[in-house]
């Protein structure tokens, strides 16, 4: 029986240097029926490297490497194990690192968000393309305000994001639900919030003046924080 090396020589020699079975046979010292009978079947694959196998003991000095450095990536450590002795190649410290960084990577919990009745409205603005209107396009914008506790949601369509059309959109809604939520929540419109920087939110006098004359606390959400908006959890539920 020939081994997967030979089979694959056999065809080689055959199929791509087009010798015949005769010279096949002479070179490889096999017989001619031998030759004849792996060319009538497929060669067979390459056994896969053992890659896991290859970085095994290199595993203590790679977690010495990201202890000092955790962001170490993959030539750098490649550069600190070639004089200890390591001859492999890049992908397969590139393929250990992402397992590794993978696997250490905590999952964060989060609390799904259920206000109380009455308590909490979120809003925010969609961008819904543009419409034409006798050769003229105009941006189409949706004004969305959804209650927190049953998730029921008001939407207006409009032309604008200004100031004014924001105001008369939350007016709107507010009749819509016959009342106004003790806080509402925004996810870093421009209209509503000048300036966010960490845990330092501040809104636009003018939007302060209005949610004092509506009588609601207007609260923004943290920046790349959907678990804090109701709206995403609306979407998911």
């Amino acid at each position: 029986m020939l081994t997967p090396d030979q089979i694959s020589e056999v065809h080689r020699l055959h199929w791509v240097e087009k010798w015949s079975l005769r010279k096949i046979a002479r070179h490889l010292h096999i017989g001619r029926r031998t030759i004849a009978k792996y060319l009538d079947v497929p060669a067979a694959k390459p056994a896969p490297r053992d890659r896991a196998h290859k970085i095994e003991p290199w595993k203590a000095a790679i977690a010495e490497l990201l202890e000092k450095d955790p962001e170490a990536n993959a030539p750098v450590i490649a550069q600190h194990l070639k004089p200890l002795g390591f001859d492999g190649g890049l992908t397969i410290i590139k393929d250990y690192l992402r397992l590794l960084r993978k696997n250490s990577v905590a999952r964060r919990a989060y609390v799904r968000v259920e206000p109380a009745p009455g308590e909490r409205f979120d809003v925010d603005w969609g961008h819904f393309g543009a419409l034409v209107y006798n050769g003229a396009t105009r941006k189409l914008y949706g004004f969305c305000l959804v209650e927190a506790h049953s998730r029921k949601m008001y939407l207006e369509f409009t032309h604008s994001q200004t100031f004014e059309t924001f105001a008369r959109c939350h007016i709107h809604a507010f009749r819509f639900f016959s009342g106004v939520s003790r806080e509402i929540w925004f996810d870093n419109l421009a209209t509503a919030v000048a300036e966010h920087d960490g845990n330092l939110v501040r809104f636009h006098p003018r939007f302060l003046g209005f949610a004092r004359e509506c009588g609601f606390i207007p609260r923004a959400c943290h920046v790349r924080a959907p678990w804090e908006k109701a709206l995403n959890s609306y979407c998911t539920s």
